[in-house]
């Protein structure tokens, strides 16, 4: 087996902030392709100072910086640029996730990315894509969550839509680009031509309710929001037990559902006329999930659980946060893990995942604590320059060295 995943070898530049299209460098490199971030001289990416924060260190920064080395280059200015498409022809792939027409003002057009780098696959994700009504507007993964009716089949029908407490639609959409980059880069090895990739985070969002869109297309279908049910399969929701910890469970096959029926109340329940098909049980949601609640709250989630299961039903525990540490399938596997760090002293993120029997997978670090921890390290390697060019850079603010995050220009919006 080798050992660096099934990337081992590609290079990618990650130019891009916050959190969307860095998931993507940060899931190539799970893969096992070397990352290099580039980060505003000073400041860095913003995301080093989003959410909670230890010891001046972004503990979300840890995760999406992991294994990307961090160089510190302003690309507003023309020199930088130049250093830029210099190096670009030692790079695979190329991600930025800059407003549209940003890299066309500082004269990095694709077009001209493409003429330095005629093999790079270059990566651009923005809110709303690179045309539309849309186009120049501000936008995070919350406005895509919203506008492709993702909050609206959320939550309760008496309460507001719900947006995903988390980001659902800037994770999707990193994963979903990532494997638009492997593609990308799969017919690079076999036609040597670069590639452009217009990725909108909003049409990656879209994909997640595509369930629903296809059923009002055909049939003009609005389904009512009812919290963990849904009006396509019953039984399915979250039920407390009686040790006050709650079971997921869901019965999206007849038989699966019979399972369950049977579990809770025997041969009359599988023959009662409210349950006998995904129909009924659908119109008599309300009662089924009485009885399950019921059958639930006289045992512990342990006892359920393990009832259910001798039954053949799918059943799981719902972690909470804190609980999730101890699932024992997720110890089992490793899906979280602990990592040394140069200033925390440890931090647990997500393991990478999937796994390659044969490819193997990368060792992961955290996040680089410093902005600008390998600028000098990296461009003296990889584009000759000297300590003296290298003072000349830094003074002239073309290129920073390690500096603790937040010193220097706030970033754009």
């Amino acid at each position: 087996m080798d050992s660096g995943g099934p990337l081992a070898g590609v290079r990618v530049l990650d130019c891009s902030t916050m959190i969307a299209a860095p998931t993507t460098a940060a899931t190539l490199a799970d893969y096992g392709a070397e990352v290099i971030k580039l980060e505003r001289p000073g400041a860095g990416d913003p995301v080093r100072r989003f959410g909670a924060q230890r010891e001046g260190q972004g503990l979300y920064w840890k995760a999406l910086g992991r294994n990307k080395k961090s160089v510190a280059l302003d690309l507003h200015g023309a020199e930088a640029q130049s250093l830029l498409l210099r190096w670009l022809p030692s790079f695979d792939v190329i991600i930025e996730n800059f407003r549209p027409g940003t890299l066309e003002r500082w004269n990095l057009a694709p077009e001209r990315l493409l003429d330095a780098a005629p093999h790079v696959v270059i990566l651009r994700m923005t809110a709303f894509g690179q045309n539309g009504p849309y186009r120049d507007r501000a936008g995070f993964g919350t406005l895509a969550e919203a506008m492709t009716g993702i909050a609206s089949v959320s939550g309760y029908d008496d309460q507001p839509p719900l947006l995903p407490a988390f980001p659902l639609a800037d994770i999707i959409a990193g994963q979903s680009a990532a494997a638009a980059v492997c593609a990308s880069y799969a017919r690079r090895l076999k036609t040597g031509q670069g590639e452009v990739i217009d990725f909108a985070i909003y049409e990656a969002a879209l994909k997640l309710v595509e369930l629903q869109l296809s059923e009002y297309a055909a049939n003009g279908t609005l389904h009512r929001r009812l919290g963990n049910r849904l009006e396509d399969t019953a039984p399915r929701g979250a039920y407390l037990c009686g040790d006050g910890a709650y079971v997921a469970l869901s019965g999206s096959t007849q038989a699966v559902a019979e399972r369950v029926l049977q579990t809770i109340g025997g041969d009359a329940l599988v023959a009662d006329p409210r349950f006998r098909t995904n129909a009924d049980r659908v119109r008599y949601g309300e009662p089924l999930d009485a009885l399950i609640e019921g059958f639930c709250s006289q045992r512990t989630r342990d006892e359920v659980i393990a009832i259910f299961n001798r039954a053949g039903c799918a059943v799981g525990p719902l972690e909470t946060i804190d609980s999730v540490f101890d699932n024992p399938q997720i110890v089992a596997r490793g899906s979280l893990v602990r990592l040394a760090d140069d200033v925390l002293g440890s931090v647990t993120i997500n393991n990478a995942f999937p796994r390659f029997a044969r490819a193997g997978m990368p060792k992961l670090h955290p996040g680089r604590s410093a902005v600008g921890s390998d600028t000098a390290e990296v461009l003296d390697r990889e584009l000759g320059i000297d300590p003296e060019n290298m003072r000349r850079l830094v003074q002239e603010g073309v290129i920073g060295l390690a500096t603790t995050p937040g010193e220097g220009p706030a970033p754009e919006p």
